[in-house]
């Protein structure tokens, strides 16, 4: 049990002192829930030997009643100290969280981490916040009264204060039991709380699939299943606690009719009082309240630890190191963009091999090949995503590892097929490309990316607030508006995913002309997809297999009768079969 509330100590880093605090308040409140009974026995005991005065009574009295004011006092000072506590410390945790997240490689977020990161957040978290933090110091103050009550039974007769003794050891050995058998199944009950969100958020994020499909009963099943099995495990988790309770109980019960029988021989036997008699049976129904409301609360401790165990395992992920000094030069000789024999691999087998490849300023370098051969991981290996394996990749001479991650993103923007924006106002999911920027610059923006006329029609205009991921927006205006956002960061480095390759021809013209407002004056690297965008590329790469096929213009790599000239020939027999 100490080593619990050492770590939930720990865990408040600076506002443990609060906890402490509370713990001392809660101390206090123990103390005080106990003397009007302390009270009630002196006073018994100046009746029984003819010593009472009024004075007395009138002083017994006062003094419950200042039990009582303080208990109230110090009740209030522990919640109020607790609780803040426990909203700050998790208010904290949840911001530190996000930056932790946010220097994390792109890795981790597609390894089936989503579930895990939700569930920390929605149920670990808040699991701690509201049913740990806010009772840890009354559990720390029952500690407190257990030992303080086991101290005052021995300054009535050390026979009853050994047994007190005796009876609580084996009460602490029984919850030290009942707590490593609740830590196994806490474990599997927060593992498939994780499971069960993974399989919400997977449920949803492919219910128009599921519902076109008709696969609503098979799809379903596999939800309706990680509810059944969190309902399971949940069961488990206390069924499992009930016999350690039971038994805990059982020795409440048998110690205090150990403490009865015990007074009622020591009083028969001349060894004591008749007012330390009734004395002891007052105490004797309440020696072991602290006990039996701290161990109350041990599943939550158990609970809490797992939920612990999993908040720290997220913030131990490993982030991309950010501490280079190194500055990218505004004007330089090097190749704007230079890839020097990179390889990668995302886990055990290695998917990039010893590329290498210079993009010049100004220039347009297309990315292409068979799905799968590597040509958005060397667009996210740029934006450092991830870190190469080996080899480097530099901007102007400067090595992207050496850089700090803010200055290089400041001078990449990027454009993919599949745009996200927040639900917040149109005005904001633009403006985040320059938080500084003036709302002037914000509609010119808007303007340049073809997006301000249908902002304007909106309700609210540039202050509509649109849906989570701009659901209440279509494709291309989607990706307008993200487009929006890049030319108002005016980034030197644009990485696009061709952006027109998935919305329709209404749309596509505007797109395309927002597309050139983008990249004027800009180096771009294009994951390109039709034949109109690569031929005005400057640099062919074309990438199968994770290696660099061929490079060059569109002309020598034609000529050169390679990959590139069999993909080119292929694509025209498509589009004359199309227009035939």
């Amino acid at each position: 049990m100490i080593k619990f509330f050492v770590r939930i100590l720990k865990f408040s880093g600076r506002y443990k002192w609060r906890v402490l605090s509370a713990a001392l308040f809660a101390f206090i409140k123990g103390i005080c829930t106990m003397m009007p009974l302390f009270l009630g026995f002196l006073l018994f005991n100046e009746f029984y030997t003819g010593t009472i005065t009024a004075v007395r009574c009138l002083i017994y009295f006062a003094g419950m009643a200042a039990s009582f004011a303080v208990y109230v006092a110090a009740t209030n000072l522990s919640d109020r100290l607790q609780s803040t506590a426990g909203y700050k410390i998790f208010a904290e945790k949840r911001m530190e969280l996000g930056a932790h997240l946010r220097k994390l490689p792109m890795g981790y977020f597609t390894a089936g981490n989503i579930g895990k990161i939700s569930s920390v957040l929605s149920s670990d978290m808040v699991f701690v916040e509201e049913n740990v933090m806010q009772s840890i110091a009354d559990m720390l103050g029952h500690g407190f009264s257990a030992i303080i009550m086991a101290a005052f039974m021995y300054v009535i007769d050390w026979r009853i204060g050994l047994l007190v003794t005796g009876v609580s050891l084996l009460v602490v050995l029984t919850a030290s039991l009942m707590n490593r058998s609740g830590i196994k199944h806490s474990n599997i009950r927060q593992q498939q709380n994780e499971l069960l969100t993974d399989a919400v958020i997977s449920h949803i994020e492919g219910i128009g699939v599921i519902k076109s499909y008709n696969l609503l009963g098979e799809k379903s099943k596999n939800l309706t299943d990680n509810f059944k099995k969190t309902r399971d495990a949940a069961l488990t988790f206390e069924f499992s606690q009930l016999p350690w309770m039971v038994a805990l109980n059982v020795q409440y019960a048998a110690g205090m009719a150990g403490i009865l029988a015990l007074v009622v021989w020591l009083y028969f036997e001349g060894l004591m009082t008749l007012p330390y008699l009734v004395g002891c049976v007052l105490f004797a129904f309440s020696i072991f309240l602290p006990l039996k409301t701290l161990y109350g609360d041990s599943s939550r401790l158990t609970v809490m630890g797992s939920c612990l165990d999993r908040i720290e395992e997220v913030f131990a992920e490993k982030p991309l190191p950010d501490d280079g000094k190194q500055h990218i030069p505004a004007t330089c000789s090097a190749p704007e963009i230079e890839f020097e024999d990179v390889s990668f691999s995302y886990g055990e087998g290695e998917t990039i091999h010893d590329v290498s490849f210079t993009a010049q300023k100004n220039t347009m370098t297309a990315l292409v090949g068979p799905s799968g051969g590597g040509k958005t991981t060397l667009a996210n290996l740029l934006a450092r995503f991830w870190d190469v394996k080996s080899g480097s990749i530099k901007v102007r001479g400067a090595d992207i590892r050496s850089v700090p991650l803010s200055e290089l993103m400041d001078n990449i923007s990027m454009v993919f097929q599949r745009v996200y924006l927040f639900q917040d106002t149109v005005y904001n999911n633009i403006a985040m490309g320059r938080p500084d920027a003036s709302r002037k610059e914000v509609e010119e923006a808007a303007k340049k990316a073809r997006c301000y006329n249908f902002i304007m029609a909106l309700p609210q205009g540039f202050d509509t607030v649109i849906g989570e991921g701009g659901a209440s927006l279509s494709g291309g205006e989607k990706q307008r508006i993200s487009i929006a956002r890049c030319i108002l960061k005016d980034a030197p480095i644009v990485i696009l995913d061709e952006a027109t390759a998935s919305v329709d021809l209404d749309n596509e013209r505007y797109i395309q002309e927002a597309i050139t407002e983008l990249v004027k004056g800009k180096t771009l690297i294009v994951i390109a997809h039709r034949l109109n965008t690569i031929r005005a590329a400057d640099k062919i790469v074309v990438v199968s297999e994770g290696r660099i096929a061929e490079q060059g213009t569109h002309e020598q790599l034609i000529s050169s009768g390679g990959i590139y000239s069999n993909f080119i020939s292929l694509r025209e027999r498509q589009r004359l079969a199309e227009n035939t």
